[in-house]
């Protein structure tokens, strides 16, 4: 792990000046919701929770590529996120949180999620004459 950035990628590492310029999304996956209409018209939830899972990308632009040698599609890597995820203070986290990224403020708990995912797809491009290197790694909850 650096200390140049709040990501870490468990199984793959984060190398130093490639992760300036980050963005990261978290959103459900596809199969999260399974709603439909009766035939009254009336929206019903027919979700299962164990398909509420997280999609992510995350994106970077900064002088060197990250380290992306043998990361394949199916890769296995364990996420500490930048994007927060925040519950009433009377809750319970939904995800494991990254260590010392949890506070309060304003009767909510927001905290970094660490999420267990496997890659999805990954994409570097290098601008020779701007010495900038911007890349994509995207990503689905196991």
């Amino acid at each position: 792990m650096t200390d140049l950035t709040l990501l870490n990628l468990w199984g793959i590492g984060v190398v130093p000046y490639s992760a300036r310029g980050l963005t990261q999304t978290l959103e459900p996956i596809d199969a999260a919701g399974f709603l439909r209409r009766s035939i009254n018209g009336k929206l019903v939830d027919l979700s299962v929770a164990q398909f509420q899972k997280y999609k992510s990308t995350i994106t970077g632009s900064d002088q060197k590529p990250p380290a992306c040698s043998g990361v394949w599609p199916g890769k296995q890597v364990t996420v500490d996120c930048i994007s927060e995820l925040v519950y009433p203070e009377y809750g319970t986290p939904e995800r494991a949180v990254v260590a010392g990224s949890e506070y309060e403020e304003a009767g909510f708990v927001f905290y970094r999620p660490q999420l267990i995912m496997r890659v999805i797809g990954l994409q570097v491009q290098t601008d020779e004459w701007q010495a900038q290197v911007g890349w994509t790694m995207n990503l689905e909850e196991v």
